[in-house]
């Protein structure tokens, strides 16, 4: 089996690079720093696992977070694709209404635990191996 992609979208960071768990855990990470270039590369990738932070902005006309237009692209090119999002715990109810209309892998609150974060992406890597996903 080929080593599965993990796409990180880290547009405002604040947090541990993670890339070293990623590798440790037998990804192939990539790292974009915006949703749009994320979307563009989702066109010609397929990853197992997209890794990207919620921001709520009341200023979108048609939408309420960054993670919208991403999770669209995703449904559309990518369906097998699991997410994972790092957020702010306040944010947590906008993120429900994000969520009913695109299953996520589940939410981390910052700060990121490493721990908390290696326990769900060694979850989608047992699942591959098992033929799940």
């Amino acid at each position: 089996m080929s080593e599965p992609m993990l796409l990180s979208i880290v547009e405002l960071g604040g947090y541990p690079d993670f890339t070293p768990l990623y590798r440790r855990l037998g990804y192939r990470a990539e790292k974009l720093h915006s949703v749009r270039k994320a979307q563009a590369w989702l066109k010609r990738n397929s990853p197992a696992v997209v890794v990207a932070e919620f921001h709520f902005d009341p200023e979108l006309r048609d939408r309420m977070s960054n993670l919208e237009s991403l999770l669209a692209t995703l449904q559309r090119f990518s369906p097998q694709s699991r997410v994972l999002v790092f957020i702010e715990r306040g944010h947590r109810q906008r993120l429900a209404q994000v969520e009913a209309r695109f299953p996520l892998l589940g939410a981390l609150d910052y700060p990121i635990e490493e721990s908390a974060l290696e326990t769900l992406l060694a979850a989608v890597a047992d699942e591959r191996q098992n033929g799940c996903c």
